[in-house]
């Protein structure tokens, strides 16, 4: 097994350490494309006529492969993490801004109204109730984001020290050494598999009005109005079995989610 670990020492960094500088490469610019992302998307999502020209801005800068990237930044940054990082950042903007501009359209007009009578200004009505409905697109956008980032990251092996794992798959090339290829491989899918699941568990805790799992699963295998049995009516609400039969019984309406995240929000 220790030909699979025997690392390389003009890598400079040991297996755990080109690890952690895989992730720093490739987590930081998904954070910082988020941070970016944002307010283009927030101004997006108010002006419709600014949606287009952003969107074929950052397709186009997508299109630009990583080395001329590289070509050009490598002149002002030099050969270091930043120039791997800046071209990260600007592709993760095509996956991001999108996500967050059709999660936040998809809210609700009634719960956007509903904000707006309790007082809700634009931003604070965007950040506290429209941000957190569209938690499920948005983290749809930053898992692609983020296992897309992971595999560029190896691409920095081109300008020197820069390519975390990649730069082990190099050198497994170099000298003939073929364990040290499969363990670059399999770590970097290790790790993208690991980033993702860490990513839906947060989805999970950020959004506990939606259901998940098991539930998630029998709601879109029955449908609504199919999961007819004792004590739900064809609406699908929850009734009690008096109710059924004529006679008095208090309707129980499950909150709509956004209602759900709108109290939220409002407390």
């Amino acid at each position: 097994m220790n030909q699979y670990f025997d690392i390389p020492s003009d890598l400079q960094h040991s297996y755990l350490g080109l690890i952690g500088l895989h992730l720093q490469e490739a987590l930081l610019p998904v954070l910082f494309g988020l941070l970016i992302a944002l307010p283009i998307a927030l101004v997006c999502a108010r002006f419709n006529w600014f949606y287009a020209p952003v969107l074929w801005v950052t397709t186009v800068l997508y299109a630009i492969p990583s080395l001329a990237f590289f070509v050009v930044l490598i002149d002002y940054t030099g050969a270091t993490e930043t120039t791997v990082m800046i071209p990260l950042t600007v592709y993760s903007l095509v996956l991001l801004v999108p996500a967050i501009v059709e999660g936040t359209r998809a809210v609700s007009p009634d719960t956007v109204a509903a904000a707006t009578a309790m007082g809700f200004g634009s931003f604070r009505r965007f950040v506290q109730v429209e941000l957190p409905i569209a938690v499920p697109a948005i983290m749809a956008g930053l898992r692609l984001a983020a296992v897309s980032s992971i595999s560029l990251v190896s691409v920095g092996a081109i300008i020197g020290n820069q390519g975390a794992l990649g730069n082990l798959l190099h050198d497994g090339m170099i000298y003939h050494r073929d364990p040290l290829i499969v363990t670059s491989v399999v770590t970097t899918a290790v790790l993208a598999i690991a980033v993702d699941g860490l990513l839906v568990l947060a989805q999970v805790l950020l959004t506990p009005w939606q259901p998940h799992g098991r539930a998630a699963a029998r709601r879109a295998r029955t449908g609504p109005g199919d999961d007819i049995g004792p004590g739900t009516d064809p609406a699908g609400d929850n009734v009690t079995g008096k109710d059924l039969t004529g006679g008095d019984a208090t309707r129980k309406d499950p909150a709509p989610q956004d209602a759900a995240a709108l109290g939220e929000a409002a407390r």
